[in-house]
């Protein structure tokens, strides 16, 4: 664990540590780089000026995810924006196996427009499932981090992905038989 200075946290080796995580995240929230840049800033201003409210209960790096994710919930709520996470190739990977090295502008086209009716059925989940499913899937975290980040139990973060996964194939199904 970093070290703590009178219940300070050495800032510098936390940002050093964990900035490419914090962004990581942010720029799956927003999908714009700059975006995500000033979610990244705002979260260790953040974390410097609460830095005596980390108990120390957890992993430091469990508090940054929670903060990180709210963080980037806010900035969307701001704006008002509908999207949540681009998952690209590494969604379609890890929901229909190896994506193909495709050249052809039709299959590019039919790529992109999967991709983006994944996104639009991913966005379309309840906010609690959303989380869950992103950070277990997107961000490969435990199922008992995401609680911790989540603040609830590990056994509501199984049942979160049991709906999701079940709304998930439900509209994915819907989706597909809508376009044949």
């Amino acid at each position: 664990m970093e070290k703590k200075t009178e219940n300070r946290i050495n800032i510098t080796e936390v940002v050093e540590k964990y900035h490419p995580m914090v962004f990581r995240i942010a720029v799956g929230f927003v999908h714009i780089r700059e975006d995500a840049e000033d979610i990244t800033q705002e979260v260790f201003i953040k974390i410097y000026q609460n830095q005596d409210k980390f108990r120390g209960e957890s992993e430091i790096s469990t508090w940054l995810y929670r903060i990180t994710v709210n963080t980037s919930l806010n900035f969307i709520a701001q704006k008002k924006r509908r999207s949540f996470l681009q998952f690209g190739d590494e969604l379609l990977k890890n929901l229909f196996g190896k994506a193909d090295e495709r050249k052809n502008p039709q299959q590019e086209l039919e790529e992109a427009e999967e991709k983006a009716e994944i996104r639009k059925v991913i966005d379309s989940l309840p906010e609690k499932q959303r989380i869950a499913f992103v950070l277990t899937r997107y961000d490969e975290l435990p199922q008992k981090e995401v609680a911790e980040i989540m603040q609830i139990s590990q056994r509501a973060v199984e049942q979160l992905l049991l709906r999701a996964k079940a709304n998930l194939n439900k509209k994915l199904s819907s989706a597909i038989r809508n376009r044949k």
